[in-house]
Parts: structure tokens; C-alpha cells; sequence
């Protein structure tokens, strides 16, 4: 039987939250504010003696001043937390601990070469936590029969990785990082058995990366001669017009609960395309992911992740349990920061997000919680599908939640489409249980590949919920992460942002100005889609459970994009409009034998 894993006053806390005292910034920004009003007030004061000069600049420092007030008001009260994981074998045994279903999102095999996607795929199978309840998931939105074929060729060799990483406490475990240190040394010494291995592991590495580079290098014509196996249904498929593509790389069979055996399941998923039916990006993408882990695994968890972003962290899993599973209070989400390797010196394009993540992460984190940043994030299966938190006497909002803990099989069927199966694993998830089948029964992914099709259908959509407020990723801006995140806080939830060292997380950030400015653009069109629209934080602090100071932090965000923007100039944005990089793709250099 597992431990309790409710709180008492006598156990250790999980994690805990501690207020940053920032009493010299708090001085200097009364003192700013207290110019600012002073200057307006001169302005007002002699306003008819200078006409329309001083009205102009009146205006101009007005905006300045409501500026200034929303970055004051958001970096007031900055605060940070700090989970305890050794802790947590004290609140929950291993056969306790819930399942995680990990999303990894692709798009294209030239911005986003194959070898990055594995890199991240091998780093998420390897991390420290039972394989049992681990269930990866790749999206690739390119339906590539080179991811496909990468991914397959990378489960091969996660078979000796996986076990090398735990019997030696790899601290890195994304091969290419690992390889590419001057000295690679485990956690418990070297030994000439260690090294033996790690030659191996290096070797082993050097050939997977080959191959992926050799199948790189063919022409897409030569494609058309291999397709046979399990690559026949890549043929003759368009990018942009294809059915539903849905592969069991790799399944744990293995039905012991520890499942320190074998590997975490991994599944490949192209979902159908049509050019008649809108796709939505990347959220229509990570819906699709949370049907089909709905109908296969139905983890009460998910992280998502970007292809580029490697968990450069093995304990990142545990650090989010431990604000998850402590009952004190429950969590909407637990956002990582994002942080990146190989910047540049004085990183001038500000790719690194110092200030965003350390001063005004931290002010946010005071509030109602961090934002939702698209990548990193670990978040309760029940929130996505719309639950809201339960007040005080232990009741839901109805008007702001769309289900609640009272449903029926035909309500559940409106709101999440026409799948049976998938409506019954939507019912269990919204009660917190979980499937008694998850990781435990032999040949479960493979039975529910069929439902997994219908799910992923580009029509499924259409008589349901998915995308609109409240239900799943949400629709109507290309920054679909802080549009979900607004609309989980709006219902009153709260996140963390959690910043544990190592750093849990690692990306390849811009290393040149279109770059840069490409994904500067993107974010600005995407915020100001939120401000424009219906969802505008305004609006939900009346409406819903948004609280007034997070509404000014979300505004803050929403007019610092779109000011930044408005600075780029058009002969940079019409370079980076016309320049085929990725926004956070970089090649990497391999150092293997």
C-alpha cells in the first residue's frame, strides 16, 4: 500500500514559497512613480498656456506613466519556491506516484533536423522515475518519414542508453550535451568499467548519428523506394494533406509496478491534415496529443515539451511532484523557465529572457502564479479538459467551468467529441482516476491505435468543445500558450514556477537577428490577439477569477511584446520574413568518434 500523501502539520512540506525582500528596487520605483506624477501634474497644470505641443507629450508620458505602474505592479511582491524531492519518498512510495504522458512537438525536418528531436526524446525516456509511468508522445506536424525513421533508429539505441544513465547517475542525459563535455565522469566515480561503457555508449551514439545523417542526405525521390514496412504509410503523402499517421514505436509490457525494466512507451503521431479544414498550429497539435494519450494512457499528468529543448535535469519529474502531490493546495500548472546553452557573448538579441525570467518571473510568482511559456510545463490532465478548482466548501464555479464532478456520458460526449472511449477516459480524469489499464496491460497501446486514428481525425473537431474557452489548447492567437494559461488562471487556478539547479531544462536559442526578430514578431501578433479579442484580461477580471494584479501582469506582457515590436525595423522584418531559420533551431555540432 502506498504512504499517505495528504499534508499534516507535522510532515515536511514538499516545497515551499518564499518572499524576496527587493526593499532598494521597491524604493527606486516609489521614487520613479512619484516623478512621473509630479511631471503629469505639471503638465496638466499648464496645459493652456502651451496648446497642443504640451498635450501631445502629455500623452506620450501618460502612456509611459500606465507603463511604468503595470511593471511596478507586476515585480511588487517577487517571490520564489523551492521543492525538496528527497522528501518525497517520505509522503509516496514508487508504486504510488502518478503518470506522466510527455508530448514533444515537430514541424520540419529541415528547421528542425531529426537529431535534435532524438536528443530530446532520448533525455525525457532517461529521466530518474519509473519507466512504468512514463509515456513519451511525438507530434510531428511535417508527417516526415525521416522523424519516423530517426525515432525508431533512436529507441534502439535508448536501450543501452537508458540503463547507462541510471546504473551511473548520468547527470546530462541528451547524448549530444553528454558527448560533447571535456570530461565526462559520473555521479558515483570513474572506473575503467565506466569508461569501457561510456567508449561504448559514444560509439553506439556516433553510428545512430550517422545513419540519421546518411537518410538526411537522400533525396526525397529515394524515399519512394523504401517505403515498405512500416514506412508504407508515408507514401505519396503531402505535408499539408495527409490521413492520420499514428505508430507504437516502443511499448513497456513489462507488469511489474516499479517498471524499472524496459523503457517508457514511445509513440510517433502525425495527424490528419486536410486543406479544407483549419489545423490551428501548434494547439490544434497539442490537442491531438491529449486525445490520443487520452484513449492510450490517460496520465493524469502531462509535460510538453519543444523538439529543442532537452531535460537537462534527470530529477525534473520529481521536482514538479513535489509541488503536485502536496495537498496544501492545488497547483494548475508548474512552468520550468526556459534556459538556453551556446549564447552569445553579452547575448545582444536578449534571446536568454534574463530580465522576463529573473525580476518580473519572480513578481509574477507572487501573484496568481507564472505564466504558461509554451514548453517545459507540467500540467493536470483535469484542468486542460476545463475543471475549475474547488472553493472554500469544497464547490465549483458552474458558469465558469464547462464540466464539474457531476456528468453524463452525453454531456461528456458534447463537449469532447463523438468517441466513446475517449469520453469514458475524459470522465475518469476529470474524477482524478486514473485508467486501471495505464502502463500495466500488455498490448494496450496497440488496442487502442484504432480510436487513436478517429481521434486524431481533422473532422473530430467539429461537433465538440476542443479549442474554445476553457477546453483543451486554445485557439485564436499564435501564442496558444499564454491564451491557455490566461484562461486556466481566469478559472481561478494558481501555477508555480519552479527553478531548480541544474537548471531542468535546456534549449538552442537564436544565434542571429532574423531569428530573433521572426520570433519577436510572432509573440507581438500573438499578444496582440489576445488584447484585441474577447479573452482580454480586462474583461475576465469582472467576469471570472482573474485576480486584478495578475490582470495587470498579463496587460504588461501583452504591451511590452507589441512595443518592442512596433521598434523592429521593416527592412529587418522583411529579411527575417525571407530567411528559412527556425526560431530556436541551431545545428549541433556533434564531437562523437
Amino acid at each position: 500500500m502506498a504512504k499517505a500523501d495528504r499534508y499534516s502539520p507535522s510532515s515536511s512540506p514538499l516545497y515551499e514559497r518564499f518572499p524576496l525582500k527587493y526593499t532598494n528596487h521597491r524604493i527606486l520605483d516609489v521614487v520613479v512613480s512619484l516623478l512621473l506624477a509630479s511631471l503629469l501634474l505639471y503638465r496638466l497644470l499648464h496645459l493652456h498656456h502651451h496648446g497642443i505641443a504640451w498635450l501631445i507629450a502629455l500623452s506620450c508620458e501618460s502612456w509611459f506613466a500606465f507603463f511604468w505602474l503595470l511593471a511596478v505592479s507586476t515585480k511588487w511582491t517577487p517571490a520564489e519556491f523551492k521543492t525538496y524531492p528527497e522528501r518525497l519518498s517520505e509522503r509516496v512510495e514508487e508504486r504510488g506516484l502518478p503518470a506522466v504522458d510527455m508530448f514533444v512537438t515537430t514541424a520540419d525536418p529541415v528547421l528542425e533536423p531529426p537529431i535534435i528531436t532524438v536528443n530530446t526524446v532520448l533525455s525525457l525516456m532517461a529521466v530518474d522515475y519509473p519507466v512504468s509511468k512514463l509515456a513519451c508522445y511525438v507530434s510531428d506536424d511535417g508527417c516526415s518519414p525521416l522523424t519516423y525513421y530517426s525515432l525508431v533508429e533512436a529507441s534502439k539505441f535508448a536501450r543501452l542508453w537508458v540503463p547507462f544513465c541510471k546504473k551511473y547517475n548520468v547527470h546530462v542525459r541528451a547524448p549530444f550535451r553528454y558527448f560533447s563535455v571535456a570530461e565526462v565522469s559520473s555521479g558515483n566515480g570513474e572506473s575503467s568499467e565506466f569508461r569501457q561503457e561510456c567508449e561504448k555508449m559514444k560509439e553506439e551514439y556516433g553510428k545512430l548519428c550517422c545513419k540519421i545523417e546518411e537518410a538526411t542526405g537522400k533525396q526525397p525521390s529515394s524515399w519512394d523506394v523504401t517505403y515498405s514496412g512500416d514506412l508504407a504509410a508515408f507514401a505519396h503523402v503531402e505535408r499539408r494533406n495527409h490521413p492520420t499517421i499514428i505508430k507504437v514505436i516502443w511499448e513497456n509490457k513489462y507488469d511489474t509496478w516499479a517498471g524499472e525494466e524496459g523503457l517508457p512507451h514511445l509513440v510517433y503521431i502525425s495527424r490528419e491534415k486536410h486543406p479544407e479544414h483549419p489545423h490551428h498550429y501548434r494547439a490544434g497539435a497539442m490537442n491531438v496529443l491529449t486525445r490520443v494519450s487520452g484513449v492510450m494512457t490517460n496520465a493524469p499528468l502531462m509535460l510538453n515539451m519543444d523538439c529543442d529543448m532537452y531535460a537537462n535535469n534527470p530529477l525534473i519529474v520529481r521536482y514538479a511532484m513535489c509541488v503536485l502531490l502536496d495537498a496544501r493546495r492545488e497547483e494548475g500548472f508548474v512552468q520550468f523557465p526556459q534556459s538556453f546553452y551556446g549564447a552569445l557573448k553579452d547575448d545582444p538579441f536578449g534571446n536568454q529572457l534574463v530580465v522576463l525570467l529573473q525580476f518580473v518571473g519572480a513578481g509574477i510568482s507572487g501573484i496568481q502564479g507564472a505564466f504558461y511559456g509554451g514548453t517545459g510545463c507540467f500540467h493536470r490532465r483535469k484542468v486542460i479538459y476545463g475543471l475549475c478548482p474547488v472553493d472554500n466548501t469544497g464547490k465549483q464555479d458552474r458558469i465558469l467551468c464547462p464540466v464539474h464532478g457531476e456528468f453524463s456520458e452525453k454531456e461528456l460526449l458534447r463537449i469532447f467529441g463523438t468517441s466513446i472511449e475517449f469520453a469514458e477516459s475524459a470522465g475518469l480524469a476529470l474524477k482524478g482516476h486514473t485508467n486501471s489499464q495505464t502502463n500495466t496491460s500488455r498490448g494496450r497501446l496497440l488496442d487502442s491505435v484504432e480510436v487513436a486514428n478517429q481521434v486524431a481525425g481533422c473532422n473530430y473537431e467539429s461537433s465538440s468543445n476542443w479549442g474554445k474557452p476553457n477546453i483543451g489548447w486554445q485557439y485564436g492567437s499564435t501564442t496558444e500558450d499564454v491564451l491557455t494559461g490566461l484562461g486556466i488562471h481566469t478559472r481561478g487556478w494558481s501555477s508555480v514556477m519552479c527553478n531548480p539547479y541544474p537548471v531542468a531544462f535546456l534549449g538552442c536559442a537564436p544565434t542571429g537577428g532574423p531569428a530573433s526578430l521572426t520570433q519577436q514578431k510572432r509573440w507581438a501578433t500573438g499578444l496582440l490577439e489576445i488584447l484585441i479579442s474577447g479573452r482580454n484580461p480586462l474583461i475576465s477580471v469582472f467576469t471570472a477569477k482573474l485576480q486584478f494584479r495578475q490582470c495587470l501582469a498579463y496587460l504588461w506582457i501583452n504591451n511590452n511584446s507589441n512595443f518592442l515590436s512596433s521598434a523592429i525595423p521593416s527592412s529587418l522584418l522583411i529579411a527575417s520574413s525571407t530567411t528559412p531559420i527556425s526560431s530556436r533551431s541551431c545545428k549541433i555540432q556533434e564531437s562523437t568518434s
